[in-house]
């Protein structure tokens, strides 16, 4: 029966407090004050879900920032200041004041653009490129492998060719482990070997 009497009770009380909600001259609570009543500097894990991560406790340092309605004293006077001022311009002076700060904003953002087009510009002139990968390729290939050089010799150069090709000889033959092939007495159409690299002829083109 004590069980039944209290749960009669608290219906009542809930009935109640629900006809005073719902009526219509009572303001919505969201538009109500609210007053801490605990205030803990231990982590609250509600608080921290509610205000999305923002809050993670309800101490006596973040209630006055969190709960102001009203802006520091100091801001307020500053704004009283600021209204005080305004009022005793006058409408022409205040449309002056307005035209000459729209000036200057605009010319400001006209440098402001001008400095990025500058400097897009130069980055890009920075950027550009100065060389043809083609002709650079074609160089390294031309001295590292010889890749597109003429096999023709100069008129002239056949003397020095076969004195050259003697010398070769003789230098070839001091290298151990190297083949030489005796140079003298080779007929004319004969195309002398040297450790393997066939030569070609006096006075005739070839590749070494």
């Amino acid at each position: 029966p004590s069980v039944l009497d209290s749960f009669a009770l608290l219906s009542g009380q809930l009935n109640t407090l629900n006809k005073v909600l719902k009526h219509e001259k009572t303001p919505l609570l969201r538009n109500q004050v609210i007053i801490p009543l605990v205030l803990s500097p231990d982590r609250d894990e509600e608080i921290m879900r509610q205000t999305e991560g923002r809050v993670p406790v309800f101490s006596h340092e973040v209630v006055p920032d969190h709960l102001r309605t009203k802006p520091d004293p100091e801001v307020e006077e500053q704004e009283k200041q600021l209204i005080t001022d305004a009022a005793r311009i006058s409408p022409d002076a205040a449309q002056k004041q307005i035209q000459s700060l729209n000036k200057m904003c605009s010319n400001l953002l006209e440098k402001i653009s001008k400095e990025e087009r500058e400097s897009e510009s130069g980055g890009l002139r920075q950027n550009k490129q100065t060389f043809n990968p083609a002709d650079t390729n074609a160089l390294v290939a031309a001295v590292a492998f010889g890749k597109g050089l003429s096999n023709r010799r100069p008129p002239g150069s056949g003397a020095s060719v076969q004195s050259g090709q003697a010398g070769a000889g003789a230098i070839i033959a001091g290298a151990s482990g190297m083949q030489q092939v005796p140079m003298t007495g080779a007929p004319a159409q004969q195309q002398p070997m040297l450790a393997g690299v066939q030569m070609a002829p006096a006075g005739q083109p070839g590749k070494v």
